[in-house]
């Protein structure tokens, strides 16, 4: 049946999600899926949208979720922007923003749906190497660029760049857009969020699948310049105006007025990993 298929499908390279086996007991590492389960509050939320209000479509701006998230990061609603988790968000992002006659810069080493992006939507890129100690050195970015991608901690190595690294690498591209991918900055990062308000060409991308423990509901979003904003909702809007349900737009809302769970979580994940590192030591 591949004859049906464009040339673009022929071509594409895709994304391979991490196996989900389905043997009972297994303690599965793969997709880094939270070992504690979501708050209380958020399931509880969940639950109560289980109702006749499902035959009704969500609001399509998620006008509450946006409230609140930009409440716990202390920006305003307009700089924030919700989708069917990080990686949606990601490819908004990808469309509305890193598209350039230059190419697009991100470590040889890394989330590897980021190439995978660029084939999808014909975007020229080129991957920098870490250097030896496995570490994005933002020297290395100081060359042409239409715009640049970096997670922060790197996915797969777990290195972060302080916050003031960030800083250099913006004021080093500063008619560039620069994404900041934060979907571990929970357990072992500072998040550039702050750096928003200074930093027009700025947008900083998180996730509720790993420190929330919601990654069966799916919600991520992005906070930038309200000019960043705006690209994005533009391409969501061309693509699908209604990406977050009612019960991922209650249970999201929740998670985040659990602070005291959330906190909680966090500190017994990196308490593990101190405990695995130093076993291994």
């Amino acid at each position: 049946m591949s004859r049906f298929w464009s040339r673009l499908t022929h071509d594409l390279k895709p994304y391979v999600p991490g196996e989900q086996p389905r043997m009972a007991e297994l303690v599965k590492l793969n997709t880094n899926e939270s070992p504690l389960g979501p708050s209380p509050r958020a399931l509880e939320a969940i639950r109560g949208e289980a109702a006749d209000t499902l035959r009704l479509y969500p609001d399509p701006e998620a006008s509450a979720l946006r409230a609140a998230l930009a409440t716990y990061h202390q920006v305003r609603p307009e700089q924030v922007f919700v989708g069917n988790g990080s990686d949606e968000v990601l490819a908004h992002a990808f469309v509305a923003l890193l598209k350039h006659d230059a190419p697009l810069l991100f470590p040889d080493i890394t989330y590897s749906f980021y190439p995978v992006y660029c084939r999808l939507f014909g975007i020229a890129h080129e991957a920098v190497p870490l250097d030896s100690a496995m570490r994005i050195c933002v020297a290395d970015y100081r060359r042409p660029a239409g715009a640049i991608i970096l997670p922060n901690p790197n996915a797969p190595t777990g290195v972060a760049l302080s916050r003031a690294e960030i800083v250099t690498l913006l004021q080093d591209h500063p008619d560039a857009p620069v994404v900041i991918d934060e979907a571990y900055v929970d357990f072992g990062a500072e998040t550039a969020i702050p750096l928003v308000a200074s930093h027009r060409n700025l947008l900083v991308v998180q996730t509720m699948s790993k420190s929330r423990a919601l990654a069966g509901l799916r919600g991520g979003y992005a906070i930038g310049d309200v000019g960043l904003i705006e690209a994005l909702t533009r391409v969501k809007d061309s693509f699908n105006s209604y990406p977050l349900g009612r019960p991922a737009q209650a249970g999201a809302i929740a998670s985040l007025e659990d602070e005291a769970y959330f906190q909680a979580s966090r500190a017994r994940v990196i308490e593990g990993r101190a405990r695995l590192t130093s076993g291994l030591v």
